[in-house]
């Protein structure tokens, strides 16, 4: 971070404390009850998630390219909620708010770094949903293993690189008097605002990456949709465009599970109430990975049927079990457990 900290070849010298204080959670009443809703949703989320990787890993069929950008939205879903709910549980459930000042950017890098990808992973399967319904014919050219994991590849390396240029601006700021961030994590936003610098640099990233990782891919989704009812409405039939639109129940309901909390909070942060804000943007944070297996699990044919299988598998495996390595069976027993667990919360 030594490029972010010279000033026109100039030496300066940073007044960093040596820890911050989160207080976000702090004097709400009946925060123990969101503790253990977010513990609930932790371990819902890990299971699914690991669910839905498992069978893309699993079964050969699911090898293709709209199952790699799935996997990447569980991989990502997975490190993300692993990131930040038990930290979160740390410092509010155990009473342990202060984090040290490199650790702090640690994980506001971490936790920038998967709700990025969140939004991106939704930009890459709403493409392979354009060209599927609108090309249906030039998709196997179009969207191959190797352009998804390109394309994948391409959105990590820029988020990425834009996370680090807003932590790497923060360490060029002073903070003088207060080191209480009042929000349920290092939040960019938060940190900044408490610095008694110039914080110039901090101001415009803070305006570019609502740009950059929401409103760009949101924007993109939104054409690619409008373009697909559009394309539908011109050629075919009422049951050909219901058949069509089918195929994007999953991912349509991705994107409003995603976006819709975020923008309505945004949007609204003048009117309500800071706590209410601030459990608003921890509960957005942390539903989503929950809920996205267990929506494609329920709404995706291909995973219903690779479970299905995986299933019949197991029962096979129970009549020879004696024969079988223990760990093969506990391994799928477990998923057995886990998909009819995400069946439950449907």
């Amino acid at each position: 971070m030594d490029f972010f900290n010279s000033a026109l070849g100039k030496n300066i010298t940073f007044v960093r404390p040596a820890y911050f204080i989160i207080s976000g959670f702090i004097g709400i009443p009946y925060i123990k009850y969101i503790y253990v809703l977010l513990f609930f949703v932790f371990i819902v989320s890990v299971l699914g998630n690991t669910v839905v990787m498992a069978v893309i890993y699993l079964d050969h069929n699911l090898r293709t390219p709209k199952y790699v950008a799935v996997f990447n939205l569980a991989f990502v879903d997975l490190c993300g909620s692993s990131a930040l709910v038990p930290k979160l549980l740390d410092i509010f459930l155990l009473n342990h708010p202060y984090i040290p000042y490199n650790d702090c950017l640690a994980f506001l890098f971490f936790c920038y770094t998967c709700l990025s990808m969140q939004s991106f992973n939704l930009v890459a399967l709403s493409y392979d949903r354009l060209i599927a319904i609108i090309f249906p014919l030039h998709y196997q050219v179009k969207v191959t293993h190797r352009f998804m994991l390109l394309l994948i590849a391409s959105f990590w390396v820029f988020v990425i690189i834009v996370v680090l240029i807003a932590v790497g601006l923060l360490t060029r700021l002073s903070f003088c008097t207060s080191v209480v961030i009042n929000s349920y994590f290092c939040d960019h936003g938060q940190i900044y605002r408490l610095a008694c610098n110039d914080t110039t640099p901090n101001s415009v990233i803070v305006v570019l990456l609502p740009l950059l990782i929401l409103w760009l891919p949101l924007t993109f989704i939104l054409f690619s949709y409008s373009y697909i009812g559009y394309a539908l409405s011109k050629v075919a039939t009422v049951q050909e465009r219901v058949k069509a639109f089918k195929t994007c129940t999953a991912h349509l309901s991705l994107v409003t599970i995603y976006f819709l909390p975020i923008i309505i909070t945004f949007t609204m942060s003048s009117k309500i109430d800071p706590n209410a804000r601030i459990i608003n943007l921890a509960l957005t944070s942390v539903f989503p990975p929950m809920l996205n297996p267990i929506i494609y699990v329920l709404q995706t044919r291909e995973i219903k049927e690779s479970v299905k299988k995986i299933l019949k598998i197991r029962k096979k495996i129970q009549n020879y079990s004696e024969e079988m390595n223990p760990k093969v069976t506990i391994c799928i027993s477990i998923l057995g457990f886990v998909f009819r667990t995400l069946c439950t919360l449907k």
